[in-house]
């Protein structure tokens, strides 16, 4: 089969892939609690003939092709929402307290029309093709358990693609970005701070140790590592986004708590970033006399692309939308611009050849003002057909050559 031919049979489901999406959209569920999620993907899965089994905590592989081959191509699609009342105007917009505001039911949508176009071709497969449908990207930690419970063994991944939608982007929808060898994505941890002080009176501060000055002053100080501890050829961030402590205007804070980020494209920059957090914050607190508890929530490493996939992909996507639709990720400033988030399924590309592709799903220019994570955020759903193809020939295309 030619690369026409799977762009043309992905137009021809196109009505299938929107209404897939939007469904997905309004049943937006977070973290591992993916329960309508889970029943609908099960569901179209079985309409389209696809075995499947259970892989660790809300996750589901999907098998098409010789499970005897010696060639494996991985296929995924993330399908975990964001917690937030989403404000897009949308009329399948989700009312549960949950958005997809990152394009997960995008990508949903698009494995599961790979599913049909893969299962419809499976005769023609030269091996071949699991489908990962993940949870828990968001906390960055659904890749890391399904891969503990086996989805890349029985049979044995041989190279593994993943796809992510981007918004309000200067360019037009339906391009691809084709990242360079080596790193594109950052590798990331969540943290906690708790700082234990004494409440007291706001009257008589001397009785009390104030958890709220501490933290406060704990806050400021991690600023300094970005700003006076990383050279310029460091590209790394930590941020505090969250911040509670006491309880009455009148009173010394008994405790306070904040979490936060951080997130460096080298390890060294990363475990340099652990360290300095814990000894600045605990070291801050204990000026002020308060006691302080770090620990960290879901991380993730840096993700790989391999060179060789990186360069076989490339070719696959140009045979499929031409040249002019395939830009390059060290040209556009990638790394610093469009690349800045974190992704776990870098997980998996410390363990087999991987490669992460882009599409464009919203142009500026075209009222796509907002980008991901903001709840008034839109993606263009003309896009769900190229990528459907993109992720099906692909898969098609690897097998035929190796």
């Amino acid at each position: 089969m030619d690369a026409n031919s799977f762009l043309k049979r992905a137009k021809s489901i196109g009505e299938e892939l929107t209404k897939n999406r939007r469904w997905l959209h309004s049943h937006g569920e977070t973290g591992f609690e993916l329960t309508e999620t889970l029943g609908f993907v099960k569901q179209r899965l079985s309409e389209i003939g696809c075995s499947f089994t259970d892989c660790g905590k809300s996750g589901i592989v999907a098998f098409i092709g010789d499970e005897k081959s010696d060639k494996v191509f991985l296929l995924r699609a993330d399908m975990d929402a964001l917690p937030g009342e989403e404000q897009s105007g949308l009329p399948f917009a989700a009312k549960n307290g949950n958005m997809h505001a990152c394009g997960h039911d995008m990508h949903t949508a698009m494995l599961l029309g790979a599913a049909r176009l893969l299962k419809a071709s499976e005769k023609e497969l030269s091996g071949g093709v699991k489908l990962m449908f993940q949870p828990a990207e968001e906390t960055l930690c659904g890749a890391e358990n399904m891969l503990k419970n086996g989805v890349l063994e029985n049979p044995q991944v041989n190279a593994a693609m993943m796809l992510h939608v981007l918004t309000g982007v200067p360019f037009k929808s339906g391009t691809v970005i084709v990242p360079e060898e080596g790193v594109s994505a950052p590798a990331a941890d969540y943290f906690t701070v708790n700082v234990q002080g004494k409440g007291g009176h706001g009257s008589m501060p001397a009785q009390g140790i104030d958890a709220l000055t501490a933290a406060a002053h704990i806050l400021v100080a991690l600023q300094e590592i970005t700003a006076r501890e990383l050279n310029m050829g460091q590209n790394a961030v930590l941020t505090v986004g969250m911040l509670h402590g006491g309880t009455a205007g009148n009173t010394i804070a008994d405790s306070a708590v904040f979490q936060g980020t951080i997130r460096a494209f080298d390890d060294e920059t990363r475990n340099m970033l652990k360290k300095r957090l814990g000894e600045i914050s605990e070291n801050t607190g204990a000026a002020f006399r308060a006691k302080i508890t770090l620990s960290f929530g879901g991380g993730c490493p840096t993700f790989e692309n391999d060179g060789a996939l990186r360069e076989a992909v490339k070719g696959y996507c140009t045979e499929l939308l031409g040249e002019e639709n395939i830009l390059n990720a060290k040209k556009l400033g990638a790394q610093s611009k469009f690349n800045g988030g974190s992704e776990d399924f870098s997980c998996i590309s410390k363990v087999v050849p991987t490669v992460m592709l882009t599409l464009a799903a919203g142009e500026q220019g075209c009222g796509y003002i907002y980008h991901q994570h903001h709840p008034k955020v839109t993606f263009d759903e003309d896009v769900l057909e190229k990528g459907t193809a993109i992720l099906a020939y692909n898969a098609f295309r690897w097998l035929q050559d190796n």
